[in-house]
């Protein structure tokens, strides 16, 4: 059997608090008002950064709930960088104070994420369940370009803001953001009840061919999280065009792939179980009870990830394979098998590519 190469790991999602103090409808994290019992102390967290830097240097995302509710969060962000990571975080925005912003700069915080999901505070308010969250988070943004930290809006599309998401753009241009980046809602946590809400696959495609042409027309990044099929589409649309597929035509998007969980991204809960992602609620181990590294090298459930010959149904004769790979977390809350078919994707494989049972692009 071919040895399956296991990649640097380049991302961690840390959550490091499972507090939050809005309450969204589709939240993975079903956050609470206050602190969950057993989160890690800040030696403990200290310590986790530690054994990252033993094997790796991955760019850490701080995220929650609201990592903003954690007192030592400027602590932990510092240590962090004095250990040559790249932190950033991921917060909606309504904590953002002046002096929140300057210390954000001044721990070493290189990026923040700020979830805008609407352009209106009216759809964000629904979203959020808090009156005026979208103001808050609005003034959070003007702290931040006022204390010189770059940030990014990370809406996630549903059927309630899908016709939204053009004037999402434009209001990040206008802000002045240095990505936007969309989340294709996944059914977990608070978001199992948004099933219905969920845009159907013909949508998904269209939100994606609309990233890509987008991209070429305003001056800030675009990307698609949780919508793994979009490097196809950047492959189809290029050989259409009769354009290469290079870090200099399409930038990291040429670099990359769709589905990184588990192959050089995890997810780590404020109780310190490793998952492939946030969206993917699979047990690969603890770092309270088990080495960080052993759990990455190790973990059967990465292994299987890592090995594209394992995926089923379309997803497992698809040309497109190695550099989609369908979304796992999608698959599982739909069919209960993470290696299943990507649900969402109404592409169907070349006869080549099902004679042969895929290849790798």
């Amino acid at each position: 059997m071919a040895k399956i190469e296991v990649q640097p790991l380049r991302m961690i999602a840390w959550e490091v608090t499972g507090a939050c103090n809005l309450k969204c409808v589709h939240c993975r994290a079903s956050a609470v008002d206050k602190p969950l019992p057993n989160e890690f102390s800040t030696q403990e967290a200290l310590r986790f950064i530690d054994e990252i830097c033993e094997f790796s240097q991955p760019i850490i995302i701080l995220t929650g709930g609201e990592p903003l509710l954690r007192e030592d969060i400027f602590d932990i962000a510092c240590h962090g960088v004095q250990k040559g990571l790249r932190m950033v975080m991921g917060t909606n925005g309504t904590l953002i104070t002046k002096d929140i912003a300057r210390r954000i700069r001044e721990s070493g915080i290189q990026r923040v994420a700020i979830s805008l999901e609407s352009s209106t505070p009216e759809i964000h308010d629904e979203f959020r369940r808090v009156p005026r969250s979208f103001e808050a988070a609005l003034k959070g943004i003007e702290h931040l370009k006022e204390a010189g930290v770059d940030f990014q809006i990370a809406p996630t599309i549903t059927k309630r803001n899908l016709n939204d998401l053009e004037n999402i753009l434009n209001l990040a241009v206008k802000l002045g953001a240095v990505a936007l980046h969309i989340f294709l809602l996944v059914p977990t946590g608070r978001g199992k009840k948004l099933a219905e809400e969920e845009i159907p696959p013909k949508d998904y495609e269209k939100v994606l061919n609309w990233l890509y042409e987008r991209q070429k027309e305003v001056p800030l990044h675009l990307k698609a999280t949780c919508a793994p099929h979009y490097y196809r589409i950047v492959r189809q649309r290029a050989r259409k065009e009769k354009e290469k597929v290079s870090f200099e035509t399409h930038g990291l998007e040429a670099m990359t792939r769709g589905c990184l969980g588990g192959i050089s991204f995890c997810f780590v809960s404020h109780l310190g179980k490793v998952q492939p992602c946030g969206y993917l609620e699979l047990d690969c181990g603890n770092v309270r009870e088990r080495p960080f590294k052993e759990i990455w090298f190790e973990s059967q459930i990465f292994r299987n990830l890592r090995d594209f010959r394992k995926l089923k149904g379309k997803c497992g004769i698809c040309e497109y394979k190695g550099i989609c790979g369908g979304c796992r977390a999608r698959a599982y809350a739909l069919t209960g098998d993470y290696l299943q078919e990507e649900p969402y994707c109404i592409y169907q494989p070349s006869a080549a590519s099902q004679k042969i049972g895929g290849k790798r692009e």
